[in-house]
This record gives C-alpha cells, structure tokens and sequence, in this order.
C-alpha cells in the first residue's frame, strides 16, 4: 500500500468524510522521483461541525500521526464542515509554488 492509500484509509476510517481528495504534491518540491512526502488534503466531515481550524487539523494528524512520523514531510490541509464546503462552492484553494529549500540552492 502507498502512503497516499494509507492516509487516505485512515482519514476516511476517522472521519466519515464527505469529501475525500489527498493528492501527492511531492514532484511539486525537491525530493527524489516517485516520492511520497508532501500531500494535500481536502476533508469535508461533520465532524468538523462546530470546530476551530486547528482543533480539524489536530483531530487530522492525530489520525495520520504514524505517517507523520515517518514518511511525509508536508501536509497541506483544507477541512471544512459540510455547510462550510456549499458556501466555497465546492472548491479549496490550490497549493502555492514550492519556494526551494534544496540543499543544492544553499550557499
């Protein structure tokens, strides 16, 4: 199983969402082909009902908390409620462009 597929497993055994959509955005940044370290998430659960913004992202990596630990590096998280996700219109913000950080561009 990837990464991808075990967080998406988890998130969706926690949290019941109705919306799921992780997407790996490791070639985005400067990691190795084939990579799995930087993830976006968009999550829209009714548990989030109710919740503050960082209250959503401590329940999200108290549940990918052994891939934290391990294999990703980056997590961008987008966790609305189901009211909140209708007003959007259906949409999260995209990802910005990776700044560097190489340790090939450090002088």
């Amino acid at each position: 199983m990837t990464v991808q597929q075990d967080i998406e497993t988890q998130l969706e055994t926690t949290f019941s969402p109705a919306v799921l959509e992780v997407t790996n955005e490791s070639h985005m940044h400067s990691v190795p082909a084939n990579s799995e370290t930087h993830f976006r998430v968009v999550l829209v659960s009714a548990s989030f009902d109710g919740c503050r913004s960082v209250a959503r992202h401590q329940q999200v990596y108290a549940a990918v908390a052994e891939q934290l630990a391990g294999p990703v590096h980056a997590l961008a998280l987008h966790t609305y409620s189901p009211d909140e996700w209708q007003a959007r219109e259906q949409s999260a913000p995209a990802s910005p462009e990776c700044l560097g950080g190489s340790k090939a561009e450090q002088q």
